[in-house]
């Protein structure tokens, strides 16, 4: 038979105490949280950049696979970004991951396990 004195229990069912070092680090985490969510990018009026069509699957998937350059001329122009606004939703989000996940090698082709030779 197992014997458990309430000794070694004791940590199972007390509950822990909230110290007043603790209760002041939750309201400081809890006020820090909210001021940096008030950092948050502002909202951008769109409504001149959906006069056109909106960007489906393919130009997502091209969008992807240019990642890497629109991203280093974004950092010198204003007016290019890696990702259109202006798109039909789901499909373009995964036409993107897709086109990046191509142009970084995502097909898992070098994850095949290769044979160890011993001796």
């Amino acid at each position: 038979m197992l014997d458990l004195s309430s000794q070694e229990l004791s940590f199972i069912h007390k509950p822990k105490e909230l110290t007043l070092m603790n209760k002041l680090l939750v309201f400081l985490t809890a006020i820090a949280i909210i001021c940096f969510s008030a950092c948050t990018a502002p909202a951008i009026d769109v409504s001149t950049c959906v006069e056109a069509a909106p960007s489906g699957f393919w130009m997502g998937v091209w969008h992807g696979i240019i990642a890497p350059v629109t991203f280093i001329i974004s950092l010198f122009s204003d007016t290019i970004q890696m990702y259109d606004i202006n798109n039909n939703g789901g499909w373009y989000d995964f036409g993107f991951v897709l086109g990046a996940g191509i142009l970084f090698g995502g097909s898992g082709s070098k994850a095949k396990r290769r044979r160890r030779r011993d001796g």
